[in-house]
């Protein structure tokens, strides 16, 4: 069965073979700071050889098809780990489609028809815990006499190390959950972003003054439940002012006795109507947790505090 043919992320110039590039291998969710690490070598190599550098990573995780009840959230969409990956300066992002029959090539099958037959790699550059093929079989001594037998070039890249511990998704992972969004950006090359449809909602936040856009059809990880300062905009709204100081509930709404989760998004100094649009939520610091107030009135002077902290927060240069 053939190997279905990768989305391609790039300029227009950027089509399918691609051949003869500089090609880094791996899921890259999140696109934590061992990603740039590896992007930086992998860009220098191309450079350095005239070719373009190409990062190279996959839709779904594999782990959604050999441990569906296990395999993790993802921290990022396909089209903004691609996004990522393009501002840290690669020339074009393949997300190559996962099924049962991709999964089954032995690493030296996923090496000769996928980075060799298809891509004609000139250089291959990754992480040290680099693993690839059927059952993550192949690893970098592998893949470094693969690649030498052909002639092509191959660079190992070091874990980039944050207090003591390798940088990694499941890290980054960890922290989101956790709600610890703050330390999770200073390991990501930008803020943990969610992306959902404004639906309509029971506009308990327009009655008391802070009118919220509420998010479904989130794909990625929520961070913990809480509220958080934030930035938000329209997604692909590019024009200035778009992105807008927001202050965001994740979890119930205990004071009106709402136990499900909600995703809960009030625009600071937006006044419109965002029913149906994708809306980009950056995330920027935990403010507080969820909790049930007393009394409306003081649920409101609490949402005017987070609200003029969330409006400080995001005005900083650093976030």
């Amino acid at each position: 069965m053939p190997i279905p043919a990768p989305l391609v992320f790039g300029s227009p110039a950027c089509t399918p073979p691609l051949a003869g590039a500089a090609v880094a291998v791996g899921n890259f969710d999140g696109v934590h700071l061992g990603h740039a690490a590896i992007i930086r070598q992998l860009v220098a190599a191309a450079r350095r050889r005239g070719v373009p550098a190409i990062a190279l990573t996959f839709d779904p995780h594999p782990a959604r098809i050999v441990r569906p009840a296990s395999a993790p959230v993802p921290l990022t969409t396909p089209a903004r780990r691609a996004a990522l990956l393009l501002a840290l300066g690669v020339d074009a992002v393949l997300v190559q489609p996962v099924d049962a029959s991709l999964l089954a090539l032995t690493a030296e099958n996923f090496y000769r028809l996928v980075l060799r037959d298809r891509l004609a790699a000139r250089a291959l550059v990754e992480g040290e815990d680099f693993r690839f093929g059927a059952g993550r079989g192949g690893d970098v001594a592998l893949l470094a006499r693969l690649a030498a037998a052909d002639g092509v070039a191959f660079e190992v890249v070091p874990a980039i190390m944050a207090g003591g511990e390798p940088v990694s998704s499941s890290r980054l992972r960890a922290l989101v959950a956790a709600g610890n969004v703050e330390a999770a950006a200073a390991l990501a090359t930008a803020p943990h972003r969610v992306t959902g449809e404004v639906v309509a909602g029971a506009r308990r936040g327009a009655g008391l003054g802070f009118p919220t856009a509420n998010l479904a059809a989130i794909a990625t990880l929520l961070p913990a439940a809480g509220v958080y300062a934030a930035r938000a905009a329209v997604a692909g709204d590019e024009r200035p002012g778009a992105w807008l100081p927001a202050a965001v509930n994740v979890g119930p709404a205990p004071t009106f006795g709402v136990a499900a989760t909600g995703v809960e998004v009030h625009r600071i100094g937006y006044a419109g109507d965002l029913y149906g649009r994708m809306l980009d939520v950056d995330f920027l610091q935990r403010l507080r947790d969820t909790r049930c107030f007393p009394s409306v009135d003081d649920l409101k002077a609490q949402l005017a505090a987070d609200v003029a902290r969330a409006a400080t927060i995001a005005a900083a240069p650093e976030a």
